[in-house]
């Protein structure tokens, strides 16, 4: 499952953040390291919320314990949503439109896999997560990503498109395409 492989290559990363590298900036502009952190771990309970109908719990900061442990936890519950009975076929309701639970289950693991990039920055580390997972999801985000979800950070889910090195790694192309300086 994508899902599965988007949140291993971002733990991957995450394991590697040192406690002096929180306030770090990020790729995404608007966030540092321990609002990237926690972004990540309440998105995958968000996800998960979209498929079961539960809410995660607002504002609360990760960073503030065991990031690593709640990741692990959040991951485990997103998993585990989608891979109940009949999710990846049913319908779901997002805030900009109703999926089928296989698109939903792609973005979620595009959200992850593309922070798990943005992570790997911000702490200078290697950023070329799983080379075959970043080619599908950037085959995935093409078709299905158009210029009405992009805008200025914060206001959209990507930025413009940004153009990459033609021999630059699938997950520097995915993170371009999604509107990352590369």
């Amino acid at each position: 499952m994508q899902l599965t492989r988007a949140f291993d290559a971002t733990l991957t990363v995450l394991v590697q953040v040192q406690p002096d590298q929180l306030d770090a900036p990020t790729p995404c502009a608007s966030w540092d390291v321990r609002s990237l952190i926690n972004h990540i771990v309440d998105a995958a309970r968000w996800w998960a919320g979209r498929v079961t109908g539960d809410e995660p719990e607002p504002d609360v900061d990760y960073t503030a314990g065991d990031f690593v442990a709640a990741y692990r936890d959040s991951t485990k519950i997103a998993i585990a949503a989608f891979s109940a009975d009949g999710v990846l076929d049913r319908m779901i309701a997002l805030p900009f439109g109703e999926f089928p639970g296989a698109v939903v289950a792609g973005m979620a693991a595009t959200d992850q896999f593309t922070h798990g990039w943005d992570l790997a920055r911000a702490i200078g580390r290697p950023a070329d997560l799983d080379p075959d997972l970043a080619t599908e999801l950037l085959a995935q985000s093409r078709l299905g990503f158009d210029d009405s979800m992009r805008g200025p950070d914060g206001a959209a889910p990507f930025g413009p498109a940004r153009e990459s090195p033609a021999d630059a790694p699938a997950a520097d192309q995915l993170a371009a395409f999604l509107g990352r300086v590369v």
